[in-house]
């Protein structure tokens, strides 16, 4: 058994031949950019790219296996030198009388996610674009995920831009088959301690992804997973927790850093960061022109007082992303890379000393505080990140 580094959810921007596929994506995130990315830069063995139903995105995929420089492995999966690419898709779901939600799905390779396209192009507007809006129930999709061998997973649960939790309903089994889940993605304003507020979750692993839409995004949040390889099988039979594999922990924002952590008020831009969870207007200009956070989300719903977490759940370690930190901007990061190869390297394996010969004694004590999850932080809310505060205190 290993310990591989893995995020699961990364957009495509573009294809390379300027077909749009996430529009709010950067154009950089080709396919192979993306596995480039990860594989040289960041340091992380498994990738899931979810936008790999769009025909134009196969057409690519399929000339990197006919070149050699990428390999469908057995077991299910891309090798793209040493990072496994995990094929996948965001699907939006909107049942009657609810509200829209964003689900995972992923495929072991690419006959079958051809497969898989072909079904949807039935009930989709556009195949070509990102995160559509399917024409089917939840249900009726998850079964024809299911029944092609693939892995469902509800995405970023409880953020108010269509997470299951946070925009749509108050128990997944409203939407879903429970059993046909395979986990949840916390998403980046929360964290296991928020979501152990809700007992059905308790029999699921939970991920940490970046849900990136740019290169620099790829492994702001991410998880290490202990599998015997990096391979679609391996994954799935991690999440199940089986046999000695599972997630052993989870890396993600400390959950005020993220865009929908608390309340929000679209009236006069205040974030509501109060202990207040049921805040039902602005307590600045008394607006009812609210966004409701993450964390008032989670208090709204939780069907107990405290938050429980079973004996398998890892511990969530607080990661800063490096771009996050006062101080690292461009040079100073691709200074880091140079000496240390991936950023992985650099948040986990480079000691403090090392650190401070390269980058000076202040950014270096920010990078080993960041791993110890010990920043001051300034919430976030309103789809505006949360900022690292320029002093740290003393510890």
């Amino acid at each position: 058994m290993r310990s591989i580094f893995a995020d699961l959810h990364i957009h495509i921007g573009r294809t390379e031949q300027e077909q749009a596929v996430k529009i709010s994506g950067s154009s950089s995130l080709t396919f192979h950019n993306i596995a480039h990315e990860a594989s040289a830069r960041k340091g992380i063995e498994m990738i899931g790219i979810i936008d790999c139903h769009s025909p134009s995105v196969q057409q690519e995929i399929i000339g990197y296996l006919e070149s050699g420089d990428m390999q469908e492995i057995p077991g299910g999966g891309i090798r793209y030198q040493d990072t496994t690419i995990i094929l996948g898709s965001e699907i939006e779901v909107r049942d009657p009388g609810l509200k829209a939600a964003h689900l995972l799905t992923y495929f072991p390779d690419l006959a079958t996610m051809q497969h898989f396209t072909a079904w949807m192009r039935q009930h989709l507007k556009n195949i070509e674009l990102s995160s559509q809006r399917i024409y089917v129930t939840a249900a009726r999709l998850q079964e024809e995920v299911l029944s092609r061998g693939g892995i469902m997973i509800p995405a970023h649960i409880f953020t108010p831009h269509k997470g299951l939790y946070g925009a749509c309903t108050n128990h997944m089994s409203q939407l879903l088959d429970p059993n046909g889940i395979a986990a949840v993605e916390l998403g980046l304003s929360a964290d296991s301690t928020m979501a152990g507020y809700i007992s059905e979750l308790d029999s699921y692993t939970f991920l940490t992804n970046s849900d990136a839409h740019s290169l620099a995004k790829i492994g702001r949040e991410y998880n290490e997973i202990a599998m015997k390889e990096p391979s679609f099988s391996e994954l799935r039979l991690a999440l199940q927790r089986h046999d000695g594999r599972g997630v052993v922990g989870n890396y993600g924002l400390n959950p005020r850093l993220g865009k929908y952590h608390r309340t929000y008020c679209g009236n006069c831009q205040s974030i509501l960061d109060d202990p207040d969870w049921s805040v039902e207007k602005c307590t600045d200009c008394g607006s009812r022109k609210i966004i409701r956070g993450v964390m008032d989300r989670i208090m709204e719903i939780r069907d107990r007082p405290e938050s429980y977490a079973p004996l398998y759940r890892p511990e969530y370690h607080y990661q800063v992303p490096l771009e996050f930190l006062p101080g690292l901007g461009p040079k100073k990061l691709e200074l880091l890379l140079d000496h240390f190869g991936t950023e992985m390297n650099v948040l986990h394996r480079v000691s403090g000393d090392e650190l401070t010969r390269v980058v000076g004694e202040e950014l270096a004590e920010y990078i080993v505080q960041a791993r110890a999850g010990k920043l001051e932080v300034n919430a976030g809310g309103g789809g505006t990140y949360g900022k690292i505060q320029k002093s740290m205190k003393d510890t």
